[in-house]
């Protein structure tokens, strides 16, 4: 035993929303008859990665006498519950246990190995169907477990969200062979972002780290994200950076680690 940081639930305002859930790469924290839970105390590594997803702020942070933090188990635990598939038949208000948005639910895809045709209607063309190079859910930096199997040795592309809608050729050119991490360096906290992306690099040994931005000012905010949870982690990794313009072009491309 020992006294260290640890999460803290206030139970009068949770409301049991799950948002906190998949926040914790650890999957200490559980919906438990409707509130959150932390389901044991050497799970927790006290460093707060889910305090800014509950809306309620219930989440807090305190310093008591607990367990030493056992990174092997939790870790463990948490891809026991990346392996689980919710049972249909058993819905979470029956059994009283909730695993968070199911958008959240991490998956490792198989994308399609070719393209295809589909009918066009009366009087118009075919339309090609090009396949998804998307291998992994979930896509949202925010929403990524950092202990998600597919990210061992992984080259992450860590990607804003306005890339794919204005670049025609991302799958292919900038998702393939890629797993991808996405997020907006304008609009969201990029404190969580900063400490997300370092405990990625610390739990993973990612080959490369490939940033995708658009060439507004704000959006090269990523770089700034990536060198600091680098300097957060105390490891660096290669980094390939993509500059897309908003006609839908690359307007450049270079290594800047």
């Amino acid at each position: 035993m020992a006294v260290r940081d640890m999460i803290v639930i206030d139970e009068e305002k949770c409301n049991g929303c799950g948002l906190c859930v998949p926040a914790c790469a650890e999957g200490a924290l559980q919906i438990i008859d409707g509130k959150a839970r932390l389901l044991r105390d050497d799970f927790c590594d006290g460093l707060g990665a889910c305090l800014g997803h509950c809306p309620q702020g219930a989440l807090s942070i305190e310093k008591r006498e607990a367990p030493e933090f056992d990174e092997e188990a939790a870790m463990a635990h948490a891809r026991r519950l990346a392996s689980q598939q919710p049972a249909p038949q058993q819905p979470a208000q029956e059994s009283g246990v909730h695993m968070g948005c199911p958008g959240a639910r991490m998956m490792e895809l198989t994308p399609a190995s070719c393209a295809c045709w589909t009918k066009g209607e009366e009087g118009r063309e075919a339309v090609e169907e090009i396949p998804s190079a998307l291998t992994q859910w979930p896509v949202e930096l925010a929403l990524l477990s950092p202990s998600a199997p597919y990210l061992q040795d992984a080259d992450l592309l860590l990607c804003a969200d306005c890339v794919p809608i204005a670049y025609a050729n991302f799958h292919q050119r900038l998702l393939q062979r890629r797993k991808v991490a996405v997020a907006c360096p304008k609009l969201d906290d990029s404190t969580e972002y900063i400490t997300k992306l370092a405990t990625i690099l610390v739990k993973n040994n990612l080959k490369r780290l490939t940033i995708a931005h658009m060439e507004v000012p704000c959006c090269s905010g990523l770089l700034a994200i990536a060198n600091r949870a680098m300097e957060m982690a105390g490891k660096r990794v290669p980094i390939h950076q993509f500059m897309i313009g908003i006609d839908g072009t690359i307007k450049k491309e270079e290594q800047v680690a």
